[in-house]
């Protein structure tokens, strides 16, 4: 049996070394179009910014290497111009010599990737994509001629990581988003900490702002405003490298890629698809979806040499856990967003959280940021969120983790995870967010959000700030009225209405003062994360999220 290979990198290369392991016998070319059928993509802006020195490092294996471990054919500069799924034949062009032949298969799995999405803007043709290792080679040469500046198109994952490599390399940055924020996977009042967290290291951040073209040493924008851009850099994203599929008459779905079973299985059963190519299932809906990630596509590379070899397979549908580095900043995120999940028609609860990586007590805690998104009657996870130093990923993977066992947002109270001081808390984040679950499906108290703060105060509520004076005189919200916790029972008498907003800090003393002033016959709810959520939302800046603003502030 012959199996043809389109693409390698992490796709590819995973069916194809599994299926040798497999099966010693079976004929398995590999076809590459670029010059490197192996290599990390996603260290790529690191080589950039000089903290891998070596470019050796990104190139996992060569084709010498790969055959003489697994006996794979593979072949570089190969590009496949068609595919014949009627005569089981893919036609190639050799890149170097222009030479064209065809080769037969039995099995053909497509691994193409992704193409960077390149916008019609006058000069676009000046700016960089950054997704192979000939584009991050040519981007280097650049840098290393010492630009003043640059400008990079897209506030996503790839977009906010090479600005940190150019910043390294002490070029003025900025970031171009057209969105209200960055970073779209997370909710505003998390995706501002990210945005802060750029500017304090010298990025500057625009957002809901439009590109209309690219000159010399410059990029103008639609309403004016011109920014200097030695380097321009378009990170706005990717589509699947869908050409050669839909040219054979294989079916695309309804987000672009390629449609595949259970198995990975185009509509074609001799014709496999997995990567960034591939439309997946969403474990929450059951609706096709796009996730560019490399574990994925590691994964569905197993999974096709496993049907292939003719072993039982496990159908999983994608949750899309994600991370990304920002400067000292950990931002990661799995499941959907409460953006999406409005959007979709479902009803929501969250909680915000603002613990410690590890105890207060013991020396290094950081702080971070926690949302956790659920059913407000199953109590199911539906996606979480997280901001902040040491030990957020940790606590996302935890949350992954308990979204694909089937763990309720209540449960996670329950879960039994490691502790000593250098390492969490007694009580981890993650424990403490079933715990705010559970006292909000259990109605023990009713929480807030940031969004809801000002018509609650236009229907009459009194915001009531429980911190101390202290804490209160350096930042409070708009119209909040200072009563500690601990004065509570003392000044109960000066409070003039029955129906109450309270905030704190973080939350904690809010619900302790919610279930006090409830227990003296007011109406009270307590604002989700407090006074550190609301800080960090569009609210607290007057900013209505979809309204036209850079994150610059007076």
């Amino acid at each position: 049996m012959r199996v043809v290979i389109v693409g390698g990198v992490a796709g590819g290369m995973s069916a194809a070394t599994r299926l040798r392991r497999l099966d010693a016998d079976v004929e398995i070319i590999v076809l590459e179009r670029s010059g490197h059928v192996s290599y990390a993509n996603c260290g790529l802006p690191y080589f950039v910014g000089g903290v891998i020195e070596d470019e050796a490092d990104l190139l996992l294996q060569t084709p010498e290497s790969l055959h003489e471990r697994f006996r794979l054919d593979v072949r570089v500069g190969a590009d496949v111009t068609a595919i014949r799924p009627e005569d089981k034949v893919v036609e190639i062009r050799d890149l170097q010599t222009g030479a064209t032949s065809e080769i037969s298969f039995d099995k053909l799995v497509l691994s193409p990737g992704a193409s960077p999405v390149i916008p019609p803007i006058p000069g676009i043709e000046r700016a960089y994509p950054l997704r192979t290792v000939e584009d991050v080679e040519r981007m280097t040469e650049v840098v290393a001629s010492q630009p003043d500046t640059a400008v990079i198109i897209g506030g996503g994952f790839i977009g906010l990581e090479i600005s940190e490599n150019l910043r390294r390399r002490g070029i003025a940055t900025t970031v171009v988003e057209a969105a209200p924020q960055v970073l779209a996977p997370l909710d505003p009042e998390m995706a501002q900490l990210v945005s802060e967290e750029l500017e304090r290291h010298g990025v500057e951040v625009l957002l809901d702002s439009t590109v209309s073209a690219i000159t010399e040493h410059h990029v103008e924008f639609a309403e004016g405003r011109t920014v200097p851009g030695d380097v321009v850099i378009v990170a706005i994203g990717v589509r699947p490298d869908v050409h050669l599929a839909h040219e054979a008459g294989l079916a695309v779905g309804p987000r672009g890629g390629i449609t595949v079973d259970g198995f990975n299985r185009t509509s074609d059963p001799s014709i496999y698809a997995i990567g960034d190519a591939a439309e997946k299932v969403d474990a929450l809906d059951g609706s096709a979806t796009l996730v560019p990630l490399a574990n994925i596509a590691n994964r569905q590379g197993r999974v096709v040499a496993d049907h292939i070899a003719g072993l039982d397979i496990r159908v999983i549908p994608t949750i899309g856990t994600a991370i990304v580095k920002v400067f000292d900043l950990v931002v990661a995120t799995t499941g959907w967003n409460e953006k999406r999940l409005r959007e979709a028609g479902r009803a929501v609860a969250m909680v915000h959280a603002h613990p410690g990586s590890h105890a207060g007590y013991y020396p290094g805690a950081e702080r971070m940021a926690l949302k956790l998104i659920f059913d407000p009657v199953s109590g199911e996870i539906l996606g979480a969120q997280g901001v902040g130093g040491i030990g957020v990923d940790k606590r996302i993977d935890v949350l992954a983790t308990a979204i694909r066992g089937g763990i309720t947002a209540p449960e996670l109270a329950d879960l039994e995870l490691a502790y000593a001081p250098p390492f969490g808390s007694a009580k981890d984040p993650v424990n403490m967010l079933g715990y705010m679950a559970e006292n909000v499906l259990s109605g023990l108290c009713t929480p807030i959000q940031w969004s809801e703060v000002a018509s609650h105060q236009e229907h009459g509520y009194e915001l009531i700030d429980v911190r101390t004076s202290e804490e209160f005189q350096q930042g409070h919200m708009p119209g909040a009225r200072n009563l500690p916790l601990d004065q509570i029972r003392e000044r109960v008498g000066e409070l003039t209405t029955k129906d109450l907003v309270v905030t704190c800090q973080v939350g904690i003393r809010g619900h302790t003062a919610t279930l006090l002033l409830g227990e003296l016959g007011f109406n009270v709810k307590n604002l989700d994360g407090g006074y550190q959520t609301w800080l960090h939302s569009p609210a607290a800046h007057g900013v209505d999220i979809g309204a036209p603003k850079s994150t610059k502030r007076g």
